[in-house]
C-alpha cells in the first residue's frame, strides 16, 4: 500500500502536469467509489496537496477531490500523442492541454471523493488522523501525548494514523528498528518518544530521496518505480541477520499486520 513517501512522490511528479489545468472531459468506472471523478468536468485544478496518505486536488469552485490510493492505486499522466492502456483504469480526465490524467487501481481498494474544501467527515481516517509526519506540527511531544491515549500495541497505534499520519507497514517497521523499540510495547517514555520521532523523520526523508518503495504495484505518474526497497533494513527481512547486531530478525502477525523486528536490538 502506498505510504507517505510514495504519495508525496506522486504529488511532486503530478504538480507540473495538473496545476492550473482545466478538466475538459471526465469519465469514471461505474463503481460508486470512483463516480466522483465525473464531477471534475469543467473545473480548474489549483494546488495539489497531501495529508498523510491522501492526495487533495483543490478546485477553483470551492471544492476538493480527495483521493486515497488504497493498495494498488496510481495516477498516470498520458500525453495526447500516446494511447492510454485502459486496463484497470477506474477514472480518467482530459486536460485543456490535451494530456490525460488517469487513475488506475488493480484491486479497487482506492477511493475518490469530491467534497467542499476542508470538509472531510466522509473520509473518516482523514477526518480523525493526527499531524502529518513531515509537518512542523509533528513533534516528539505531540507523538508522546498521542501515544498515551491508547493502550494498544505501539505498531498498531502507528498504523492507526491517529498519533501521526502517513506511516504504513513498511515505514513503521523501519522506524521502530532505527529507534531500537519493540513493536509490542504499549507506552513509551518521553526519551524513547524522542528517539522514535527522530527515526520516523529520518526514514521518511531517506525514502523520499529514493522515490519511495516499489515492492509490487507502486508506480509514479510516468510509470517509473521507487528504489528504497534496496535500502530496507528491517521490513521483509525476517530470518535474515540484523544489520546492527547479527541476530536473525523475527516475523509475527500483530493485530492482523505482518511485523518484522530484531529481538535483541529492539527492547
Amino acid at each position: 500500500m502506498p505510504e507517505l513517501p510514495e504519495v508525496e512522490t506522486i504529488r511532486q511528479k503530478l504538480v507540473p502536469y495538473v496545476q492550473d489545468r482545466v478538466v475538459t472531459e471526465a469519465w469514471a468506472d461505474p463503481a460508486e467509489k470512483f463516480q466522483a471523478a465525473q464531477e471534475l468536468a469543467g473545473a480548474q485544478i489549483g494546488e495539489l496537496r497531501r495529508l498523510g496518505k491522501y492526495l487533495i486536488f483543490e478546485l477553483d469552485d470551492g471544492r476538493e477531490m480527495v483521493a486515497h490510493l488504497g493498495m494498488t492505486g496510481a495516477f498516470l499522466v498520458v500525453p495526447e500523442t500516446k494511447q492510454l492502456d485502459v486496463s484497470h483504469i477506474r477514472a480518467r480526465w482530459t486536460l485543456d492541454d490535451g494530456n490525460q490524467l488517469a487513475y488506475r487501481d488493480i484491486r479497487r481498494f482506492g477511493r475518490l471523493r469530491v467534497v467542499p474544501a476542508g470538509c472531510y467527515d466522509t473520509a473518516p481516517t482523514l477526518f480523525s488522523q493526527g499531524p502529518d509526519a513531515l509537518s512542523e506540527a509533528f513533534t516528539a511531544g505531540v507523538l508522546y501525548y498521542g501515544l498515551r491515549r491508547s493502550r494498544r500495541l505501539l505498531k498498531t497505534q502507528l498504523l492507526s494514523q491517529r498519533p501521526v499520519a502517513g506511516l504504513g507497514n513498511i515505514y513503521a517497521d523501519e522506524a521502530l528498528w532505527e529507534a531500537r523499540i519493540a513493536p509490542t510495547v504499549k507506552q513509551l517514555s518521553q526519551r524513547r518518544c524522542e528517539a522514535l520521532h527522530a527515526a520516523i523523520k529520518e526514514v521518511l526523508d531517506r525514502a523520499l530521496e529514493y522515490g519511495g518503495t516499489t515492492l509490487r504495484d507502486y508506480r509514479m505518474p510516468d510509470e517509473s518505480t521507487g528504489y528504497f526497497q534496496r535500502e530496507l533494513k528491517c521490513y521483509g527481512r525476517a530470518g535474515e541477520p540484523c544489520l546492527r547486531c547479527g541476530e536473525p530478525l523475527r516475523r509475527k502477525v500483530l493485530d492482523a499486520r505482518s511485523t518484522c523486528w530484531c529481538p535483541k536490538c529492539q527492547k
